[in-house]
């Protein structure tokens, strides 16, 4: 599929997500990015995965992102069938960061939603196992926000 068709049966879907303007590696390959509101983020990705005109069958990468005023989540899925790409993105409030698990349909997903989990404080909702990864237990706070302090620690130039 083009990514015009794509981004087609995507708002056959859902009439409203957001197609920001193509990013371009440093290959020069375009990526097709769609953002989605968080009480969509799973059922588009059931449809991404599960039609098979989109079959996109891999996740590649599932990344936190601290935005400032909200937090994100990133997700490069790749159908190995078709061979085609696309980038999922969704943002919510810092109060309370959390999202649907995608874990479910993709098992690459759980190690990845726990890092982010562990480093940002995002949580995903009804995944099996949401602890930290990286991190032990009763560390405090979540190193990769932009407002985390930690004066122990701290490296200074």
């Amino acid at each position: 599929m083009t990514n015009e068709a794509i981004q087609q049966t995507i708002l056959s879907w859902f009439p409203d997500p957001e197609f920001p303007q193509p990013q371009f590696s440093e290959e020069g390959s375009q990526y097709l990015t769609v953002n989605v509101e968080p009480g969509q983020l799973h059922e588009l990705m059931q449809l991404l995965k599960n039609n098979p005109e989109t079959h996109f069958d891999y996740l590649f990468c599932l990344t936190g992102v601290d935005y400032g005023k909200e937090f994100g989540v990133v997700y490069h899925l790749e159908s190995t069938v078709h061979r085609h790409t696309l980038v999922v993105k969704v943002q919510t409030n810092r109060e309370n960061p959390v999202f649907d698990s995608v874990q479910d349909l993709w098992a690459t997903a759980n190690y990845h939603e726990r890092e982010v989990y562990d480093f940002f404080g995002i949580k995903f909702s009804k995944h099996p196992n949401l602890k930290r990864l990286f991190l032990t237990e009763d560390w405090q706070g979540f190193p990769l926000r932009k407002d985390y302090v930690d004066e122990t620690n701290m490296v200074v130039k």
